[in-house]
């Protein structure tokens, strides 16, 4: 896929200036984001990873939600279980009480043999216990969009009630940000796209966003900028190159989500 030419993208843009700009607000929250929980250092969407990014000293994770079968919102990215599980099958055909017996860290390696798929609730335990911010990203199974995203955004309002500092919701489908922001009207969403499509704006204010998440590898000076004078958060995975990443904050973007833990030091920006 070849990234947008800024040219093209400058001309796109140039009727859209009386859009109303949302106040620009900085943002409050790290700007190293350890992709689900403890990056290349930990089996993902676990505990340990969550653990691990802490013992580093970072202080933001991001993790994925799906329901299980019996609608249980647990930690995993994939619909099957055969890449980070010892399971077989799909997550939402799948109950929990099924899910707690997978070993979710063999897979990765050996030491972390016996890890567990967690739940939602767990996950915002630990962030809780170790003053962790998180984003939570809801990523439903095909077909269960808007059930996932109300039952996740939920039970994230029951479990942070109260408690500093409030997770980011995000997503990739519109469904889901439209239930969780009717789930959890008080939490912050963010408006996840691989590119930043000429549309993006109009979907960003519809949905109530805060921030736009977008894929590093196509975003160009031009949209960042855009982004940033609209009065939004700009936030880029997967970073995992040092130098990608000074670049990036040169264009005002606010954080990036990385694997490379071993790399970025907790106050690398």
């Amino acid at each position: 896929m070849i990234a947008a030419d800024p040219a093209v993208y400058n001309a796109c843009d140039s009727n859209m200036g009386a859009t109303l700009h949302m106040q620009h607000r900085t943002w409050p929250h790290p700007r190293i984001i350890c992709h689900r929980g403890g990056g290349t250092l930990a089996p993902e969407n676990t505990l340990a990873g969550i653990r691990k990014a802490a013992e580093l000293g970072f202080g933001g994770v991001e993790f994925d939600v799906m329901l299980s079968a019996d609608k249980i919102p647990v930690l995993i990215h994939d619909e099957t279980l055969e890449r980070t599980t010892d399971g077989r099958g799909s997550v939402a055909a799948t109950a929990y009480a099924r899910l707690a017996c997978l070993d979710a860290g063999a897979w990765f390696d050996p030491a972390y043999r016996g890890e567990r798929v967690p739940t939602l609730e767990q996950a915002a335990k630990t962030c809780v216990e170790l003053g962790l911010w998180a984003n939570v990203e809801i990523k439903p199974a095909r077909g269960f969009e808007r059930e996932t995203a109300s039952v996740a955004a939920k039970l994230v309002a029951e479990l942070w009630a109260g408690t500093p500092p409030k997770p980011l919701l995000s997503s990739f489908h519109r469904t889901c940000l439209e239930a969780a922001r009717a789930a959890a009207p008080e939490f912050e969403l963010g408006y996840l796209t691989d590119r930043i499509e000429r549309s993006w704006r109009e979907s960003a204010q519809q949905l109530g966003c805060m921030s736009v998440h977008c894929n590093s590898e196509y975003l160009i000076e031009a949209q960042a900028h855009d982004v940033k004078r609209a009065g939004y958060w700009l936030l880029c995975y997967t970073v995992n190159d040092t130098d990608l990443a000074r670049r990036l904050f040169s264009w005002g973007v606010d954080a990036i989500f990385t694997d490379r833990l071993d790399l970025f030091p907790p106050d690398f920006a």
